[in-house]
This record gives structure tokens, sequence and C-alpha cells, in this order.
């Protein structure tokens, strides 16, 4: 009954906007590289400088970005993000002006746009309103870091109706059996990819990324496989290295509390900052390409 449900709601979004996620991956595949997925928290420091910097960013070459929906106790993040968050919301950022800068970004690019947040606020919008409001505002994913796939029924059905993917994050402790269970929940129609966290712990830059990492990804990789869905590297990724490493095993590389760092160290000066964005995007862009 419920893949019947699932399958008549593709039918009704005949391009899902979920699709362009999966367009993302397939064009940078072609390209022999991986995907490059900035973080940017809505709001911080300001409206108009996350708006800037968010295009900034694309201008650079990301090719998705995930938009931070600021929460008071974002417990999958370190402090680089959790004072990010703080600020905007002292800045009285909520969902309605997250969505509203979503729609700015929307209607100045294509670049797919992937709402980051936690249920909390999501629940207390409204889980159906969010996902209509999302989907209008541009959105095609959705990423709640602390919704296990077993709580997630509800905002699955409301997500897939509107044609979003939810994207799940799978932590390097997570035995064979779970991965493959959220492999199985992730893979249903429209969908996106894995979010795979490169370690145990919050976010946050790193000199290094975790010596098991490679070894994590095959193991989510044996799991997906069957399903062609993409695997992309989390938590902290910060680096031009740290991207190149990536890209010779995952299909895409995030990075977030760096942003969050250079945007501060540039906050009086918005050219300044708008220019260090699309620098350091550049410079990690410039990573992605696969090496033999």
């Amino acid at each position: 009954m419920q893949q019947h449900k699932q399958s008549k709601t593709i039918e009704h979004h005949e391009a899902a906007p979920a699709q362009r996620i999966g367009h993302a991956f397939a064009q940078a595949s072609r390209e022999g590289r991986c995907v490059l997925i900035p973080y940017l928290m809505c709001g911080f420091p300001s409206v108009e400088q996350s708006l800037a910097a968010i295009l900034a960013a694309i201008e650079g070459g990301a090719d998705l970005i995930e938009l931070g929906l600021p929460f008071s106790d974002p417990l999958a993040d370190g402090a680089t993000i959790q004072h990010a968050s703080h600020q905007a919301l002292e800045h009285g950022i909520n969902i309605t002006a997250c969505l509203s800068i979503a729609r700015q970004v929307a209607a100045h690019s294509s670049v797919p746009l992937i709402l980051m947040g936690y249920y909390n606020p999501v629940l207390a919008y409204g889980v159906q309103r969010f996902c209509r409001e999302a989907a209008a505002a541009g959105a095609c994913g959705l990423i709640i870091p602390d919704l296990p796939p077993e709580e997630a029924g509800p905002l699955l059905e409301a997500a897939h109706e509107q044609g979003l993917a939810l994207i799940f994050l799978v932590p390097p402790t997570t035995p064979d059996e779970r991965i493959a269970s959220i492999v199985r929940v992730a893979a249903q129609e429209p969908r996106g990819f894995i979010y795979c966290v490169s370690l145990s712990g919050v976010t946050g830059a790193r000199d290094r990324l975790p010596p098991h990492l490679q070894s994590f990804i095959a193991r989510v990789r044996r799991q997906s496989a069957p399903y062609d869905l993409p695997l992309a590297v989390g938590f902290g990724v910060s680096r031009p290295e740290h991207v190149a490493e990536i890209a010779r095993y995952a299909d895409g590389a995030v990075v977030g509390s760096a942003l969050v760092h250079l945007l501060e160290r540039h906050a009086a000066d918005g050219e300044a900052q708008r220019a260090a964005v699309r620098d350091y995007i550049r410079s990690l862009r410039a990573c992605t390409v696969r090496q033999p």
C-alpha cells in the first residue's frame, strides 16, 4: 500500500525536486569528480550576509547547498555552528525567514538546496506545512540529524508527497545491519544520498580526516551499491586536501564549520567576505577531481 502511494506521488511530481540532487551527482560523476556541498547557516552573520555568502559559494562552484535552520539545542553541531545558530536566533531567524532565504537563492540559481535542521521546529511548524512550503521555496531535500529512520514515517511521507528527498546520517559506529536498514529507507523514491559522518562526535573543522574513513565508506558502499545511492562525507571536512581524499572513494564532500569561521573573519567587510567565500569554494572545487 505504501509503495503504491509513493509511486502515485512520483507520477504526480513528474520532475520531483529531489531529482535535481541526483542530476548533480550524475553530472559530477560524468566529469570524474565528487560533488561539493557547502553548508551555510541561514541568517548568519545576518540575513543579507548569509544570502550573499550562499550566492558567492554558488559562484565558487558549489554543486549543492545545505541551508542550516537555526535551533537552540543543535546536538550534532560543534561550538562553531552552535554559535552561528544562536546568533541567527538572536536576530529573529525562524523557519519562515529561512524559507524566504531559500526562495531568494532559488530565484537566482538552479543549484539544488537542502534544508538541514532539527525536528522540534519542524514539528512545531507542522510537518506537512513545512514540506509543502519548503518545496515551494525551491528546496530539493531535507536533513534532520536528530530524526532516526524508525521515527521518520510522518516526515518521510510528507516529504515524498512534495517530491523532496529525506537524507539520513550514518555515523562510523553504525553496525552493518543498521546501515542496510537506513539505506533501504533512503533508497525510496524520491531520494537523495547517504550522509556519511566522518567521525564520532560533532561538527567542526579538523586538521586531518580520521584514518578509518575509507574503510567506513567501503562498508556503507557495500550496502548502498545495489541501489546506486551516492555517498557524501561531512563533519571535519575543511581543507582542499580533505576534499581530494574524499573524492578518491566517495561521491560528495560537505564543508560547514570552516565557512562559518570565514564569515566571522570578514564580518566587517561585505565585499571581502563574499570574495573570501568564493575563493575558498573555488580552492575546494579544484580538488574534487578524482586523480588517476
